[in-house]
């Protein structure tokens, strides 16, 4: 958990992702930056006397015994202008696990701290550098599953949410004012705000809410990716299906029944949309405990689904079992597919049942690859809703940040509710500040330590 009374020490972290790599960073942060790094740091050139600052210097670290554990570029970035707004140096070395370890020590011994998760954010948010909805974008950027989504977080990181939640604060604000003059002078001849005028600034303030809610539903798909369910009979190609839009061999195909028995989840990529890919057990009547468990899985999963795509042999009508399944679930959220395109019999007309139920309908064959890339764009196509590609500013708030706006929105509905029935100022004036407070949340302005911990802990330790 963040302290803010440990701002003061030196922190050092490994900023780039476990594993080997052919480079990674050790950054410091805090007054003693400069100090250690040139503790930890031997110049290669010997004119080298001090760090030049934003400019990389060649040498090397070694170890107490004088050792040398790897050649190094660092780097001196003197507070404020720095990513945390403090003293920062960053040590680039050899990717390797072992390597950076060393290093890191070396960092310590000479009196860094280790950081806490988000820590290095957490102290750019203290120091002004972010507010809080660009420390949670930097989360989002790591992150975004796709470029759609990477772009979205990359808006809120430039600050235009920010700016847009200052611009309603600042009209919500100017009313507490009008409504103080109100109250502290109430027997004064003063030009006071009208319950008219009041509602109509209220009512703006909400337009431009809504509009920044309706982003949040209509990027969701982007930002976070949507789960497709694959469901059907068993032996109907389910998993020969998720094979195909894989492009290599995930699940175990097999002519016996029920090979199945759990679901296998994977991730794809569908022009941009991040989809995870489930693959369910088989729909049928089953005696055997964890063939059951599994298809009660699979129907929980096609409950969360942002699309489930119904898998049936077209060489076949579908049974009565498939039908009742189909006509269980949201049209607008099911997709009839019929499979085995390559085999005598197929027929397209086999799927008339499904149109009737409102259900799109296609034909491929998982084997061949047949009419694999005209479901894709399906697919794609019925998870976004007509949602299209995100705009080059559109500013779509996270799950947190739409919870406070909503709370804003409730407040001002109830504060209008408040005005036209003549409720006095002094208790309108309540819900004005519910509202303000509620928004100056989402950039940070109020902020409880239990909501920045909750933040900050999601990040990784260099970050």
């Amino acid at each position: 958990m963040l302290d803010p009374r440990s701002a003061k020490d030196t922190i050092a972290a490994i900023a780039t992702p476990p594993g080997d790599g052919g480079v990674g960073i050790i950054r410091i942060s805090g007054s003693r930056a400069r100090d250690i790094a040139h503790a930890v740091f031997c110049a290669a050139s010997p004119a080298f006397d001090d760090f030049e600052p934003y400019r990389l210097h060649y040498g090397h670290i070694q170890d107490p015994d004088g050792v040398e554990l790897d050649d190094v570029l660092c780097a001196f970035m003197p507070g404020p202008r720095s990513y945390t707004g403090e003293d920062v140096a960053e040590i680039n070395c050899h990717g390797g696990r072992a390597v950076l370890a060393a290093v890191l020590q070396e960092t310590l011994r000479h009196g860094a701290r280790l950081a806490e998760r988000g820590e290095f954010t957490y102290r750019a948010f203290m120091n002004g550098r972010l507010d809080l909805s660009q420390a949670e974008a930097v989360a989002e950027m790591i992150h975004a599953p796709t470029r759609a989504a990477m772009h979205l977080a990359q808006v809120k990181l430039s600050g235009l949410l920010g700016l847009k939640i200052a611009d309603l604060r600042t009209s919500l604000e100017a009313l507490r004012a009008q409504m103080a003059v109100a109250v502290d002078f109430p027997e004064e001849e003063l030009e006071c705000l009208s319950p008219e005028e009041l509602i109509q600034t209220v009512n703006a303030v909400r337009k431009e809410i809504k509009l920044l809610l309706c982003a949040v539903d209509r990027t969701r798909a982007w930002r976070e990716g949507a789960l497709v369910v694959l469901a059907g009979r068993v032996n109907a190609g389910k998993s020969s299906l998720m094979n195909g839009l894989l492009g290599r061999n995930r699940a175990i195909v097999t002519d016996q029944p029920g090979t199945t028995r759990d679901y296998l989840e994977e991730t794809l990529n569908l022009d941009g949309l991040a989809v995870r890919l489930a693959d369910t057990a088989g729909i049928r009547a089953t005696d055997d405990a964890v063939e059951a468990a599994g298809l009660a899985k699979g129907r929980e999963l096609m409950d969360q689904a942002d699309l489930v795509v119904v898998l049936c042999d077209g060489t076949t009508p579908p049974d009565d079992e498939i039908l009742a399944t189909a006509r269980d679930l949201d049209p607008k959220k099911t997709l009839a597919v019929l499979n085995k395109t390559d085999l005598p019999g197929f027929s397209l007309a086999h799927g008339e049942p499904f149109a009737e139920l409102g259900l799109r309908t296609a034909g491929v064959s998982a084997k061949t690859g047949q009419g694999l890339p005209q479901l894709c764009a399906m697919i794609r196509e019925q998870v976004l809703h007509g949602a299209g590609q995100p705009d080059t500013d559109v500013i779509a708030p996270n799950a947190r940040q739409a919870a406070m706006l909503a709370e804003a929105d409730a407040e001002l509905a109830g504060l209008a509710e408040d005005a036209l029935a003549q409720v006095p100022y002094d208790l309108l004036s309540v819900r004005l500040e519910t509202a303000c407070n509620a928004l100056a949340s989402i950039t940070g302005e109020i902020a409880p330590a239990d909501v920045l911990n909750s933040i900050f802990d999601s990040f990784c330790i260099g970050k």
